[in-house]
């Protein structure tokens, strides 16, 4: 076959290709390199890119690739595949999907598909059944009907272990053409061994085209292998994440998008290499993407270069220029993936209407951060005494640096701090509003109140409070005479507003009923909550309320009237609010940890279970032991009336034994004695007879 010839086979061939096989379709890396195949038209790779289409697509990343939902599109490949589960959910954008299976069963699925791709990126079990199925696939290669393509999703650990190619330069990338030359990662053994099989069965191109592609450590959508680092670094638990090593080795990353791209290109283009290494354009290193755990993946040091797949594929690039440059939208895009949407509210009222209490109580539920003004300003002086507190003396030029580049945050710190001290001498010990608003702002816009959201608690309090909060800052005085139409922040403007309130003499009462123990030393003594209450209707009754700015800005407040609710926990306004706010949007668990969650339900179950057999046996016992216990008392008890009876009996026979001793039996045996000599035919007549002669009493 000619060149041209070659050139032109695929584009021939690609109008056929619609059937896609992907193995484990219920997993991160599958999941999402079938969602994006199953958006793409067949043959669309085959077509250059206009600057204007790749525009388009920056506009509509992530959203377009990340609907949950998929429709179909005329053209588009269908796709079909395994599950790693039997309980798991058929993804929305696959045609089919099998769990149990048999191979028989699966090699006719395979056979029904134009395209098989096996993914053992993610399970190395997965490797033994890619070699199966391309062995089995080859050996039904005479009944073909046209030409099938087998794509092998390995990873660059395969390369692990490769030695430079020039040992006086690193720098040095590896390229596909290097792939002869891969040593592997003890741990990928499986993985080298599958890739060499799919290559060896991949020599009839026209009927069975094989492919490997290595490629680089996934990230994107919800993160892969970085999931939990981001995690982490969503809660914000810790003050930094830990590198392991010196953090310089180089690892090579590619988008799980970017990936499928790749694999769309292969499809369409089927391109006389059959080993590709997919990887973006990016040099990071290991304390350039991420400061976490101890894997395999991240302790790998490779330079490589995806020449082929940058100079003969049409990819519209999600990050070719890797993690770090593209973080922003990364980190966007995981947060969709996740639904990992921040609540933002906001809890004002009068005094003792209940705003911490309830306010609490929602952090809890919506595991949110409780801002308290007290706390806010405490926290701030802390730590701008911790910046200009003197630091323990070092040496060396590196120390000296630093200290050059602190010296001035340090200066900075210190003056606020005179300014803080000034202020509260100034105002009996109240701060000024500028500087609460500087530390309130600071706080709202703190990566754990951006991440997981957060519960303002009681400010602010005016109007002029709020826009100065959550009003954008600019210094160009035209924005300034906008006034009330300023541009909010939307980074820190809370979502929720709850307005709370009651009568003053419900309040009043609320506070008289406190324990003297919970009034002392706060703002809850008569004088002080007086002035307080005061000082609150006076504020609420301006023209210029903080509610009249939340109106302004569409933001309308949930108005609770607590005194209404006659509930003292307040358990009616919390429940009224959540159904407000609605679900959480806080952090999902794992499949891993939604089954140790499953299996310490289990055990909390089974030994529930367990405690109550046991608590069941106890009283079956005690009530047998009882039950014995009443049989032999009852048992006793009868034995001893049967012997009162006896010894009634006998001694109520006393007189009648007397009786019969005295006056029957002396006349009965003379009776008896005489019937004796006698010996008449009838002697118990006789005897009668006797009897009645001889009575004592008849005589």
């Amino acid at each position: 076959m000619t060149e041209e010839e070659d050139a032109a086979a695929p584009i021939e061939k690609v109008t056929r290709i619609q059937r896609v096989f992907i193995n484990l379709l219920d997993t991160y890396s599958s999941r999402n390199i079938g969602k994006f195949l199953s958006n793409c038209v067949v043959g669309a790779s085959l077509e250059e890119i206009t600057e204007e289409e790749e525009e388009e697509e920056d506009e509509n990343r992530p959203a377009a690739r990340e609907a949950s939902s998929v429709k179909l599109k005329e053209g588009t490949f269908q796709i079909v595949g395994t599950l790693s589960r039997p309980d798991s959910a058929r993804p929305d954008f696959a045609v089919e999907t099998y769990s149990t299976i048999s191979r028989e069963d699966l090699l006719m699925r395979l056979l029904e598909c134009d395209v098989i791709i096996y993914n053992i990126t993610e399970s190395s079990q997965q490797a033994e059944e890619a070699i199966w199925a391309v062995s089995a696939l080859n050996e039904e290669i005479k009944h073909f009907e046209k030409r099938k393509i087998f794509i092998l999703l390995s990873t660059v650990m395969t390369w692990a272990r490769s030695k430079p190619l020039d040992p006086d330069d690193s720098e040095v990338p590896f390229t596909e053409e290097d792939y002869r030359r891969r040593k592997n990662h003890p741990n990928f053994l499986d993985h080298i061994n599958a890739e060499k099989m799919v290559l060896k069965f991949g020599r009839n191109v026209k009927k069975f085209a094989t492919f490997v592609v290595a490629a680089g450590l996934q990230y994107g959508v919800e993160e892969g292998i970085l999931h939990t680092f981001f995690k982490i670094a969503w809660l914000g638990e810790t003050p930094a994440l830990p590198v392991f090593g010196d953090g310089m080795n180089i690892i090579p990353a590619i988008h799980v998008f970017d990936l499928a791209g790749v694999i769309q290109n292969i499809i369409d283009h089927v391109p006389k290499l059959h080993y590709l290494v997919a990887v973006d354009e990016s040099v990071h290193t290991l304390e350039d993407i991420v400061k976490q755990e101890c894997l395999d993946h991240l302790q790998v040091n490779l330079r490589m270069e995806a020449l082929f797949v940058k100079e003969n594929f049409n990819i519209r690039w999600v990050a070719q220029s890797g993690f770090v440059e593209n973080i922003s939208s990364i980190l966007k895009e995981y947060k969709q993936s996740r639904g990992l949407l921040p609540i933002k509210i906001c809890i004002l009222g009068p005094p003792a209407v209940g705003k911490s209490s309830i306010a609490e109580e929602l952090a809890k539920h919506y595991k949110l951060h409780h801002i308290k003004m007290k706390d806010v300003v405490s926290e701030a002086i802390a730590k701008l005494e911790a910046i200009v507190a003197p630091k323990e003396g070092g040496d060396g030029e590196e120390e000296g640096e630093e200290e050059e580049e602190e010296e001035e945050n340090v200066e900075d710190a210190q003056e606020l701090l005179d300014g803080i001290k000034e202020s509260m001498e100034q105002n009996a010990g109240r701060l000024e509003d500028q500087y609460i608003i500087r530390f309130v702002r600071e706080k709202l816009k703190s990566m754990p109140c951006r991440n997981q959201g957060y519960i303002l608690d009681g400010f602010p309090k005016t109007y002029d409070q709020a826009k100065d909060v959550f009003n954008q800052e600019d210094d160009d005085e035209e924005e300034e005479l906008r006034g009330k139409m300023f541009p909010v922040d939307k980074i820190i403007i809370p979502e929720f507003v709850c307005a709370l309130d009651a009568s003053d003499e419900f309040l009043k009462e609320r506070v008289m009923n406190l324990p003297e123990s919970v009034v002392a030393g706060t703002h809850y003594s008569q004088d002080r909550f007086l002035r307080a209450l005061s000082n609150y209707r006076d504020i609420n009754t301006e023209d210029e309320t903080v509610f009249n700015y939340f109106d302004e800005i569409e933001i309308h407040p949930i108005h609770i009237d607590v005194g209404k609710l006659e509930d003292a926990q307040n358990r009616l306004a919390i429940k009224q609010l959540i159904k407000e706010i609605g679900e959480p949007r806080n952090y999902g668990l794992t499949e891993e940890e939604k089954a140790e969650e499953e299996r310490r339900a289990a055990e909390v179950r089974l030994a529930r279970e367990a405690a109550e057999e046991a608590e069941r046996e106890h009283r079956e016992a005690v009530e047998t032991a009882e039950k014995i216990a009443r049989w032999e008392e009852w048992n006793k008890r009868l034995e001893e009336v049967k012997r009162e009876e006896r010894e009634l009996l006998e001694a109520q026979s006393i007189p009648l034994r007397n009786y019969l001793m005295t006056y029957v039996m002396p006349t009965l045996m003379q009776g008896l004695n005489e019937c004796c000599k006698v010996r008449p035919d009838d002697p118990v007549d006789f005897l009668a007879e006797y009897l009645f002669k001889n009575n004592p009493e008849m005589q």
